[in-house]
């Protein structure tokens, strides 16, 4: 049932989320929500083989779209969702103010290091082709909200990082920066305690895949046979996306050089180290500090398995 509808619109280069106050969630829909490059599509496979009792590489993208993309037709996307029996799948990059909130729909909001994903974002980024680039700057050209072409990624690390500390001296910047990052998280955060939301993070399903897979199961309501499942656990590893990335991420090859293997690029976290200075890190610190509270920011930098043991201040350089 429905508890409330959308409480703000998104319009960004990569975002419309209007397409949320037509569309009709169903009972049972499991959307997962998270910042970019935060292990969105390793979730979705996991989700994918469970509604499909099955590991049989599945096109992600085709069968659990990102419904508000702005750089997919919407409306039919919408329809054949529609026209799908039963659960489906969905993804979102928005925050959960920017969703209908339903007592029956299951969302799933995956987290992971801030400074960790924007490593991965950087190379995301950079892999982006030319055609998907110019689609990009036309979309932004002709919504009078943005009326701007898309922001092109700096090829430095620490430039892109500081573009997404948004550092006045790295402008312009794009849709995904600490703001968006933290106004996702926040939503989910706040909204943890409902029945029908689940925290995920990546620190763990590096730490304890069966483990996450079983709580994401349970979360789901799906049980699957032992045997099967062991062999779900063996095709969400990276190893195995990897391998069977074009099968999983077939539209990939149309945005990025390289395809899905640029797409699922190294999968492995600390890649900021050598990369950020002590002055970055202090940044780092205060801006996260400005925008989350304490326990979420110790969330985010550990995750659940760790939070316990964790003895450091929440973003501590490690």
């Amino acid at each position: 049932m429905l508890i409330r509808k959308p409480e703000k619109t998104i319009r960004t280069w990569h975002t419309d989320s209007r397409i949320w106050d037509g569309f009709e969630l169903r009972a049972g829909d499991i959307i997962v929500c998270t910042p970019p490059k935060t292990g969105t599509t390793w979730t979705q496979r996991i989700v994918g083989m469970l509604l499909a009792q099955s590991t049989e590489p599945r096109h992600i993208m085709d069968e659990q779209p990102w419904l508000d993309a702005r750089f997919i037709p919407q409306g039919e996307v919408a329809a054949a969702l529609t026209a799908q029996p039963g659960r489906r799948g969905l993804k979102t990059h928005s925050p959960l103010t920017a969703l209908p909130l339903h007592d029956d729909v299951l969302y799933i909001n995956v987290a992971r290091d801030p400074r960790d994903a924007v490593m991965s974002f950087h190379n995301h980024s950079n892999s982006f082709t030319e055609d998907f680039l110019a689609g990009r700057d036309a979309d932004g050209l002709a919504d009078p909200e943005i009326a701007a072409p898309f922001p092109r990624a700096p090829e430095d690390q620490r430039a892109f990082f500081r573009r997404w500390l948004r550092d006045p001296e790295h402008a312009p910047f794009d849709d995904f920066t600490i703001d968006e990052f933290c106004e996702i998280e926040t939503s989910f955060w706040e909204a943890r305690d409902r029945p029908n939301v689940m925290q995920v993070h990546y620190n763990d399903l590096k730490a304890d895949r069966a483990g996450e897979m079983r709580r994401i199961a349970q979360f789901c309501g799906i049980e699957t046979p032992e045997p099967l499942f062991r062999e779900m656990v063996e095709a969400a590893g990276f190893a195995s996306m990897k391998r069977s990335g074009s099968q999983l991420l077939g539209l990939a090859e149309v945005a990025f050089k390289g395809g899905a293997d640029s797409f699922l690029h190294k999968g492995t976290n600390d890649r900021w180290r050598g990369v950020l200075n002590e002055e970055d890190l202090a940044d780092y610190r205060a801006a996260m500090k400005a925008r989350v509270s304490d326990d979420l920011a110790r969330w985010l930098e550990f995750g659940r398995l760790a939070a316990l043991d964790a003895s450091e201040p929440a973003g501590a350089a490690r």
